[in-house]
């Protein structure tokens, strides 16, 4: 199976070093597809973003906000199958749909960096076919566990795992003194580790999630609840968290 990789960064490195047969890098940037394959070794070339040759996959490893605009450019280069690692759901399927509605079509979201490879992979199917199998196998004979959502479902957990989760580690990192490390505590320890996890990356990753996906303004309307809370109000929120309740009762989420 030929593949042609769009985007040559960790993620698409990651992503041809899993897959099986020849593989080409194509970047915005050509001195980082020549690089990347270079590290790739054999069976691994380069092609020109704007090239119009062809492969049986094309695979999409590029930011969120020019997800679409890739699958209307790369679309014409995939004889069979097209496949994104973009990270959000709705754009990319909307894109193939649109421009490969004849092609087998993949969309899938490692739920982990590429330095901590292997892991989750989710995945939505929304054309079947032999390519988009070979590419699912692969991963998974990589040793990961690639499990099957739906757009919806994916986009909308990716408010809380990524954009909720991520503002409030870097709220706490933003909030937090700088203390003697003999005064951490377990907690507090953990926080830190996790801001240090977090801003080993790039910022402009981690400013795409935030600005695809909701969920910052809810961490901060609980953590103004949380300040503004009485000792009764305090204990009642506290308890239903060790409850797993998010609600009042009524149906209504606050603060999740």
């Amino acid at each position: 199976m030929r593949t042609l990789v769009v985007g040559a960064g960790s993620m698409g490195r990651w992503l041809a070093d899993a897959l099986d047969g020849p593989v080409a890098f194509a970047d915005a940037d050509p001195a980082v597809a020549r690089e990347a394959a270079a590290a790739a070794g054999v069976d691994t070339t380069t092609a020109d973003i704007d090239g119009t040759d062809t492969y049986d996959v094309v695979c999409l490893a590029v930011p969120i906000p020019v997800v679409g605009d890739a699958v209307a450019a790369q679309a014409d280069r995939a004889e069979h199958a097209m496949v994104d690692v973009t990270g959000e759901m709705a754009s990319p399927l909307a894109a193939m749909r649109e421009h490969a509605p004849d092609l087998e079509r993949l969309s899938l979201h490692p739920l982990f960096a590429p330095e901590s490879a292997p892991g989750r992979i989710a995945a939505v199917t929304a054309e079947p076919g032999p390519r988009v199998d070979a590419v699912r196998t692969a991963l998974t004979d990589a040793g990961n566990e690639v499990f099957e959502t739906t757009q919806d479902e994916h986009d909308e957990a990716m408010e809380t795992v990524q954009a909720s989760a991520h503002a409030a580690v870097l709220a706490y990192g933003l909030a937090a003194e700088s203390v003697d490390g003999r005064f951490h505590t377990p907690v507090s320890a953990d926080l830190q580790a996790l801001v240090e996890r977090v801003t080993d990356g790039d910022a402009h990753v981690y400013a795409d999630i935030q600005s695809r996906f909701d969920g910052a303004d809810a961490v901060g309307a609980a953590a103004d609840r949380i300040a503004d809370a009485d000792r009764d109000e305090f204990e009642r929120l506290y308890e239903r968290l060790q409850d797993g309740t998010t609600d009042d009762g009524d149906g209504d989420t606050e603060g999740a």
